[in-house]
């Protein structure tokens, strides 16, 4: 008789792989550790496109400085004509440092770009199909860009939300702490009925 097979073990699953460590140097120099090499911002970006996960400390002091060679990464794209981040989305996140509401767009960011993480494959696809139906004689490439004009409106919206508030009875200003709620509330309100809206249009 047949032994029934043995259910698969989650501990027995490939165990995800650490974070790379990454040195930089006082000449600026950054080494690999895993690989015992010297490597570019353009070897870390290729990193992240691949998704393997690194981190880099400063050689002297240890100190953990991920964050700004990730935004030195960004600064070479843009500078190479990759330009992802428009004028007035930059200026707006300049604008929030040291605002009272600083401490909230970390992480409604982060769930903005969430969601469409989790829509690019579906894009992938809507592109791949485009291109094996542009012969068609018609702009099959129209959902795409929709699906991306909104993503785009979203964030948009989602640095809006976090620029100073008009009062509630209409008139300019500085917004109160009353006023700043209720208009969160209101494009939180917003935003959900949205991704409601792109994930039944997904089905």
């Amino acid at each position: 008789m047949a032994q029934p097979a043995a259910p698969q073990d989650a501990a027995s699953e490939t165990p995800p792989r650490p974070p790379v460590v990454v040195k930089k140097y006082a000449n600026r120099r950054l080494y690999n550790t895993e690989t015992s090499s010297y490597v570019t911002l353009e070897d870390l970006a290729g990193m992240v496109r691949q998704k393997r996960d690194f981190t880099v400390s400063d050689a002297k002091t240890g100190e953990d400085i991920t964050r700004s060679v990730l935004t030195q990464i960004i600064v070479e794209e843009e500078s190479k004509g990759q330009n992802l981040l428009p004028i007035p989305f930059l200026r707006q996140l300049i604008g929030l440092y040291g605002d009272s509401l600083q401490s909230v767009v970390p992480r409604y960011l982060e769930a903005t770009m969430g969601t469409f993480a989790r829509q690019q494959e579906g894009m992938r696809r809507a592109a791949q199909d485009a291109v094996g139906s542009a012969m068609g004689g018609f702009n099959a490439f129209s959902p795409f860009e929709e699906m991306g004009k909104q993503n785009l409106a979203m964030l948009e919206r989602a640095m809006s939300l976090f620029t100073p508030f008009p009062r509630a009875n209409g008139t300019t200003g500085p917004a109160q702490p009353g006023d700043e709620v209720q208009a969160l509330r209101e494009e939180v309100a917003r935003l959900r009925q949205e991704l409601a809206a792109l994930k039944g249009g997904g089905d």
